[in-house]
């Protein structure tokens, strides 16, 4: 599972400098990206004229409407890896509307009793990764395009699985390549991609009550947990 995340304004620029966009379009530090909202992304996208791929650096909604949907009501934030190929709503997406989505980190919380600890999961390096995810194109019944997306996760490694039993896929700058690449159509070829990393170039922090507020945003999302008391119960907003 994967509901909120971090983006900082040098990461989005490093991951577009590392896919070869030159001029990334202006983004403010996000500390608080949740579902519902506009998120950054880059995707390969083929012309219908038939001229070659090309990587775009685009804003999509975090919540993927399949193209074939009735209505945008059924919005869908999370893709599990394991079904990928199977599921309607994704299938065809894997096959052509990959995408990756920057980040600095991610947030998940751990069930205490009644309490919800959030926690931020990063590189231990600190460096940016890549949010493995799908998008889709749905059209409006007055014809208005809404593009859409989704986050894939996957099996927890070892530092995650005491917090929570999914994790989003954390694509490294060496595999946005191959993750984006259009010649890439088959599930068996992705697969591999979409594992959990080594614990080992991980790290987790305990942070404040401060994040869990959907509503909050601002460096103070990061401010770490003060106390046992620092996290209590709390709702996604969503």
């Amino acid at each position: 599972m994967c509901t909120r995340y971090l983006l900082l304004e040098e990461h989005y620029r490093a991951v577009l400098a590392h896919l070869g966009i030159d001029s990334p379009a202006p983004l403010a530090s996000r500390y608080n990206v949740a579902p519902g909202s506009a998120v950054s992304a880059v995707r390969t996208k083929i012309p219908a004229d038939g001229r070659e791929a090309r990587r775009e650096a685009v804003s999509l909604q975090w919540g993927l409407v399949p193209a074939w949907a009735k209505s945008d009501e059924a919005k869908l934030v999370n893709a599990r890896a394991e079904t990928l190929a199977a599921k309607p709503s994704f299938r065809d997406a894997l096959r052509g509307r990959r995408c990756v989505i920057p980040a600095s980190g991610f947030y998940e919380w751990e069930k205490i009793g009644r309490m919800r600890k959030p926690w931020l999961f990063r590189r231990r390096d600190e460096h940016p990764f890549g949010l493995a995810g799908l998008w889709e194109s749905w059209r409006a019944p007055d014809g208005t395009a809404i593009e859409t997306c989704a986050v894939i996760t996957t099996e927890p490694n070892e530092l995650m699985r005491p917090i929570h039993h999914r994790m989003p896929v954390m694509l490294t700058p060496e595999q946005f390549e191959p993750w984006l690449d259009p010649r890439a159509t088959d599930a068996e070829r992705l697969a591999p991609l979409l594992r959990p990393p080594p614990a080992a170039a991980m790290s987790m922090v305990a942070l404040s009550s401060y994040v869990s507020n959907v509503r909050h945003e601002g460096p103070a999302c990061l401010a770490p947990a003060r106390g046992e008391n620092d996290s209590p119960q709390f709702s996604l907003g969503l």
